[in-house]
C-alpha cells in the first residue's frame, strides 16, 4: 500500500524540560510549512573484525539524531502584539522574545539559556519524534517573491511509531508577497526605535535580493549524562543586490574597499498584525560583484551583520 509525501504535519512544541516530550499534542501545534525534509542520522563505528574469510562487520550504534527542515512563510499573527505562530521556531533557533503590549513583539538573539523544541514529523501514518531541538533560520526576502524562512533543526532521536497527527492552521496568516504594494522596502542607514518596534530614516534602495542567514552553529554533544543539541555559535551573514546611480554604486564600493558599516532596516506589510521588521545595526558590506538582472545593471554584495554590544546584531519585528 502507498504512502503519500502530500501527508506530512509538522507539529512543535517548546519543552518545558529539556529533552522531554511536552505531550499534550493536537492539531493547534502544527506548522504550516513547504518544502520539508527529515534525516534520520545514525551514527556508526565498525567492530572492523578479523576473521578467517573475508567479509564485512557489522556497525554498531554511536549516536542517533533527528534532522529536519522546512519553509514558512513569513507573516504576521493578525494581532499586532501577539506572537507570531513561528515564533516558537525562532526561540528554539537562540532568540529571546518580548511582547510589548499593545504595539508588538520582537524578537533578539541570545547568547546562552537557550530554549528548545520537541518536533514531531508525521509522514503518512509514521511519526518520527525529535527532543530538545535547536537549529538556525534563512530568510530569503527577494522582490517580488513569497516571502519564507527555512529552519533547520537538530534534535535526540525520541523514536518512531505507526501514528498519524492532524493540522490546525487557524493561527496561521497568509503572507503578501514582497513588493510596494504591501509597503515592502529596504533601508539604508536607518535607526530603529525599540519603543514602537519601528524603523526610522534611511534611504530606500531598488533591492532585487536580499537573504539573512543566522549561520547558527548547533552540535550534537555526546557526553555521559548528557547529550544534548547545543548552539555553539553565530556568525549572522546574507547577501544583497540593489539598483543604483553610477555615482551610488562608486559610493557603495568605496564604502566596502574601506570597511565603512552601515545599517540596514526591512520592512514588509502594512496592516497591524501583519507587517514584518527586520533591523540590523552594523552591516559589513562584502565582496562586491556586478549582477546582469534583465538586461539591467545591479551591484550584489555579501553581508556580515555585527554586534554592536552584544546580542543585538538582528531584530526580528512583528506588529
Amino acid at each position: 500500500m502507498s504512502r503519500l509525501t502530500r501527508k506530512t504535519v509538522i507539529q512543535a512544541k517548546l519543552e518545558t524540560a529539556y529533552g522531554t516530550d511536552p505531550g499534550g499534542w493536537g492539531g493547534s501545534d502544527a506548522i504550516l510549512i513547504s518544502n520539508p525534509s527529515v534525516n534520520l542520522v545514525q551514527d556508526e563505528v565498525s567492530r572492523d573484525l578479523l576473521r578467517p574469510t573475508l567479509g564485512a562487520s557489522e556497525s554498531l550504534i554511536r549516536a542517533r539524531r533527528v534532522e529536519i527542515a522546512f519553509d514558512v512563510e513569513v507573516a504576521g499573527s493578525g494581532t499586532a502584539d501577539a506572537p507570531p505562530a513561528w515564533g516558537k521556531l525562532l526561540r528554539a533557533c537562540g532568540f529571546a522574545e518580548t511582547v510589548v503590549t499593545g504595539s508588538h513583539v520582537e524578537y533578539t538573539p541570545i547568547s546562552d539559556g537557550f530554549e528548545s523544541l520537541a518536533l514531531r514529523y508525521v509522514v503518512d501514518g509514521v511519526t518520527h519524534l525529535a527532543l530538545g531541538a535547536r537549529g538556525t533560520a534563512t530568510w530569503t526576502l527577494d522582490a517580488y517573491s513569497r516571502p519564507i524562512v527555512r529552519f533547520e533543526f537538530t534534535g535526540l532521536d525520541g523514536g518512531s511509531v505507526a501514528a498519524s497527527a492532524s493540522g490546525s492552521y487557524a493561527g496561521w496568516q497568509t503572507p503578501n508577497t514582497v513588493r510596494p504594494a504591501a509597503n515592502s522596502s529596504l533601508l539604508i542607514g536607518s535607526s530603529y526605535v525599540p519603543a514602537s518596534g519601528t524603523l526610522s530614516g534611511g534611504t530606500a534602495v531598488n533591492m532585487r535580493e536580499f537573504r539573512i542567514d543566522l549561520n547558527t552553529t548547533v552540535n550534537h554533544i555526546l557526553l555521559l549524562g548528557s547529550e544534548r543539541a547545543e548552539i555553539t555559535d553565530r556568525a549572522v551573514q546574507g547577501n544583497l543586490s540593489v539598483e543604483l546611480a553610477a555615482g551610488d554604486e562608486v559610493a557603495w564600493l568605496t564604502d566596502i574597499r574601506n570597511i565603512v558599516l552601515t545599517s540596514l532596516g526591512f520592512q514588509h506589510g502594512s496592516q497591524a498584525g501583519n507587517i514584518v521588521r527586520l533591523f540590523a545595526p552594523a552591516v559589513q558590506r562584502r565582496t562586491p560583484s556586478v549582477v546582469d538582472y534583465e538586461g539591467t545593471v545591479l551591484l550584489g554584495t555579501e553581508l556580515t551583520l555585527l554586534p554592536q554590544s552584544g546580542d543585538d546584531e538582528l531584530t526580528v519585528v512583528t506588529a
